[in-house]
């Protein structure tokens, strides 16, 4: 959760772009109209409390490790993206961002502050079919290989399940699937074995729309475990 301070500062930074990206050639500001959802999370799990940037504008202040921005309405176009130490001016992360008007993203600071990298995903938030849900998985578990990722109904037998996600490498985001809203044991291996590195529960009401990821303890390495963003509903 973000604190009423940062989320003061969200709303001060973007208010700032957006006054940047509305003036007209002869100064007078005009109605901003081509804007982006962004949100932004922090899973690098041995990095700092950081403070994020966007367009040289202060958007969150010291952001611990797991925490999750809302999104956030920026102006559409290529946008600069800074992550740094809090109270410092040193980037760890400095990225362009290419945002589509009226397209959703997620910037996921990932893997260990020394070689921490931003992976940035196009959400999509459209609503699932009556009774369904839609779900997508992001590995952010930097001293885990290759996973397997399964999910099956609760206490269902590992050693007779298919994964229906292989071979899933750190960093990657795996597309939206659709399942049956329900109950759900999500269990992660190395890829091709059966030996659960993640064991989670998850309940998933007809309508939403999430991205599961596997991320590490604070400080990085087990225990592992998996965390649910809200995309939609």
């Amino acid at each position: 959760m973000f604190s009423k301070t940062v989320r003061s500062l969200l709303v001060a930074g973007v208010a700032a772009m957006g006054l940047a990206a509305c003036s007209d050639d002869a100064g007078s500001p005009t109605q901003l109209t081509q804007t982006a959802a962004l949100r932004v999370a922090h899973l690098s799990p041995d990095a700092p409390n950081v403070d994020v940037y966007l367009d040289g504008n202060v958007v969150m202040s010291d952001v611990p490790y797991l925490a999750v921005s809302p999104f956030l309405e920026v102006p559409a176009g290529t946008r600069t993206i800074a992550v740094r130490r809090t109270g410092f001016l040193d980037d760890l992360i400095s990225a362009e961002l290419a945002l589509t008007a009226g397209g959703a993203y997620t910037v996921l600071a990932t893997g260990p502050v020394a070689s921490i990298a931003a992976v940035v995903a196009t959400d999509d938030l459209a609503a699932p079919t009556t009774g369904n849900v839609r779900v997508r998985v992001v590995h952010a578990a930097p001293s885990v290989a290759n996973v397997d990722v399964y999910v099956t109904a609760p206490g269902a037998d590992l050693a007779a399940a298919s994964p229906v996600l292989s071979n899933v490498a750190f960093r990657a985001i795996s597309n939206y699937l659709t399942l049956a809203a329900g109950d759900y044991q999500i269990r992660v291996t190395p890829t091709g074995t059966k030996t659960v590195a993640i064991d989670a529960s998850v309940t998933l009401t007809s309508g939403q729309v999430r991205t599961i990821v596997a991320r590490e303890a604070n400080g990085g390495g087990a225990p592992y475990d998996v965390q649910l963003l809200q995309d939609a509903n």
